[in-house]
């Protein structure tokens, strides 16, 4: 499994703290596309899909929340609570982001613009589309 934690600069300030995202210094891929989920109610889930194509970064700017990632064999979970960290999340990965606290805030950069055709949104179909590309 390719997902992970990445550790971004954190520049500490008495004033308040920076965090910078930049292209190939610190990014995993160019960003064509960022969006932020917010005011997720109380034991809802987000996500629950996978993406042929479009890696994202995923950051929880406020707040903290859960991400299960799964390759069709096995399955990690990352608590996310720091804005200063992001999860690298590749292709052929089914994700699942829930838990989120109160004023939670994920900001999501990705590799693509958005194609629905990219997306895998039933789960049997992710196995079956992971089978047959092994």
């Amino acid at each position: 499994m390719n997902t992970k934690i990445i550790d971004l600069p954190k520049i500490t300030d008495p004033r308040g703290n920076l965090t910078v995202c930049e292209g190939a210094n610190n990014m995993p891929f160019d960003v064509k596309r960022v969006y932020w989920v917010y005011d997720v109610p109380g034991g809802e889930s987000r996500g629950s899909h996978a993406h042929k194509q479009c890696r994202e970064f995923i950051i929880a700017v406020s707040g903290s929340f859960s991400v299960t990632v799964d390759d069709g064999e096995q399955k990690k979970t990352f608590l996310l609570n720091h804005p200063y960290q992001g999860l690298l999340v590749e292709t052929n990965q089914w994700r699942t982001l829930e838990d989120f606290s109160s004023g939670a805030v994920c900001l999501v950069m990705a590799s693509e613009n958005f194609n629905e055709d990219d997306y895998i949104r039933d789960y049997k179909d992710f196995i079956n589309y992971i089978k047959c590309s092994k």
